[in-house]
């Protein structure tokens, strides 16, 4: 019997003893129905399931993919302008002076020469103090030694401890948890632009789209988000610090309220109140957004309805935004049962010299400051300091000033065009989170961080990008100088030279 023959009488036999089964079992009485086995069917979890949904509904919308891949582009290419400019600095130049910063060895460096070298661009200044709190706490029982630490809202630094307890180091996790929050701030920001837009059926703004005649939403869209991408601090959505956190949240909060889901509204709310002081303010454009539209959940119940008169009856979805003060409230809560003041969030900017000067009157100090700053450079002498100077040289606080100043006077601009083009939620949430950095000048610096606060205002980039869409011949020049600026900010950063 040859191996081919063999293998034919086997299967000629396991076919006769199946006939000769089947036969038996129909001659047999039937027995009673089994009962159904209660063990429990295994299957993929809801989360996996709704990932794969979302994925699929992603993959099956184009304006979905469409929203990924110019938000993938304007990711990578930003942050590859980002290290190479901070590693041929670190290369040509070292890491400058430490200025006494706060740099604990293990966290912000200690890591090899190459991973120094990387982490150049990432682990700056407040970078240290989100790591040691995401290692060590707050320890708000230590009192004023600690005290420093309650500037710093816990959610960020939760986000970095979760990366650590599965082994991540804590730099390296701040950059993916960054990394990743901008991709989705910088996804709902396309996906924003469009809805404004009149996309897929919403209202159109007939001054938005009168601005932006001759062109397609997407070209403001992929502007919009080429815009955030390369600004000239978007470096800091990528470092270990909670602006592209902050930054995907607001973002996230003004979509799920223009579509009408008030219950993700608050939980989002609840989350930015637990990331930075500002994010208690985005209750306001939620406000807004409820009672007044635009709305792509239902019809306004008072179409007709003129000035401040409500365009939508409130109902039980509007105690979702109870949810808003819960992140800031757990934070106090944790504060005081820690043996630490519970208010400490609301006077932590005292111990870093922020005071309250009056409703926005950081404006008038900080203009002064540049006026200031600018008779200093002409003197060309730093025996005299026209303006209250830090420990630094005269000169470089007159250059600080007058770069502020230019921030604040572009960020004026950009809010009047977000007033006359976006509904106005969108104006009033700016007008909103600047009342902090504007209330509460630093004195020797009274615009000091305020390019940090302005590179998360996503109205003003998306008004800028309409700006853009409706003057083609400015597109090029306006990315380049700012990719310049983004890449010389970069430098500065990295080699420990404060920049904002």
């Amino acid at each position: 019997m040859t191996p081919d023959t063999a293998e034919l009488a086997i299967a000629q036999a396991r076919e006769l003893r199946a006939a000769e089964a089947l036969a038996a079992n129909a001659a047999a009485p039937a027995a009673p129905a089994a009962q159904p086995s209660r063990a429990r069917v295994t299957g993929p979890p809801r989360w996996a399931q709704s990932t794969r949904g979302a994925l699929a509904a992603a993959r099956a919308d184009p304006a979905r993919r469409l929203a990924v891949r110019d938000s993938w582009r304007a990711l990578w290419s930003s942050r590859a302008l980002i290290w190479a400019a901070a590693l041929v600095t670190v290369a040509t130049y070292g890491y400058g002076p430490t200025r006494h910063a706060f740099n604990p060895s293990g966290l912000t460096r200690g890591f090899g020469w190459l991973g120094d070298a990387l982490a150049a661009p990432v682990a700056r200044w407040d970078a240290a103090w989100y790591e040691v709190i995401a290692h060590y706490g707050y320890r708000p029982d230590l009192g004023a030694f600690t005290a420093s630490r309650d500037a710093f809202f816990p959610l960020y630094p939760l986000g970095l401890r979760a990366f650590g307890a599965i082994g991540v180091p804590l730099v390296l996790g701040g950059v993916l948890f960054s990394t990743g929050a901008l991709f989705v701030a910088l996804y709902g920001i396309h996906r924003l632009t469009m809805l404004e837009l009149g996309a897929a059926g919403a209202p159109a703004w007939a001054r938005f789209r009168a601005r932006t005649a001759g062109s397609s939403p997407r070209d403001v869209a992929r502007l919009a988000v080429l815009v955030t991408a390369f600004a000239p601090m978007a470096f800091f959505l990528s470092a270990v610090y909670s602006e592209s956190l902050y930054l995907a949240l607001s973002v996230g909060l003004f979509y799920a309220a223009r579509r009408g889901r008030f219950a993700l509204v608050g939980v989002l709310a609840a989350f930015a109140g637990a990331t930075r002081s500002a994010g208690i303010v985005l209750v306001v454009p939620a406000l807004i957004l409820y009672l007044y539209g635009p709305r792509a959940d239902r019809a306004p119940d008072f179409a007709h309805a003129r000035g401040l008169a409500l365009r939508y009856r409130p109902r039980r979805d509007m105690l979702w935004f109870a949810l808003a003060p819960v992140g800031l409230g757990l934070f106090m809560l944790y504060l005081g049962l820690a043996g630490g003041d519970p208010l400490a969030p609301f006077h932590a900017q005292d111990v870093w010299g922020r005071h309250f000067a009056g409703p926005y009157v950081g404006i008038w100090d900080g203009l002064r400051s540049a006026f200031e700053g600018a008779r200093q450079l002409v003197s060309m002498q730093q025996s005299h300091a026209y303006f209250a100077v830090g420990g630094e040289s005269p000169f470089i606080a007159a250059e600080h000033n007058l770069l502020l100043a230019a921030f604040l006077l572009a960020g004026i601009v950009a809010t009047v065009g977000v007033l006359r083009t976006l509904p106005f939620a969108y104006g009033a949430y700016v007008i909103a989170a600047l009342a902090l950095p504007l209330s509460y000048p630093v004195t020797t610096q009274p615009l000091m961080s305020l390019p940090r606060f302005l590179v998360v205002l996503f109205p003003l980039t998306i008004w800028f990008a309409a700006w853009l869409s409706a003057h083609p011949r400015a597109r090029v020049p306006a990315l380049v100088c700012s990719g310049l600026l983004l890449a010389f900010s970069t430098a500065q950063f990295a080699t420990w030279h404060w920049v904002a």
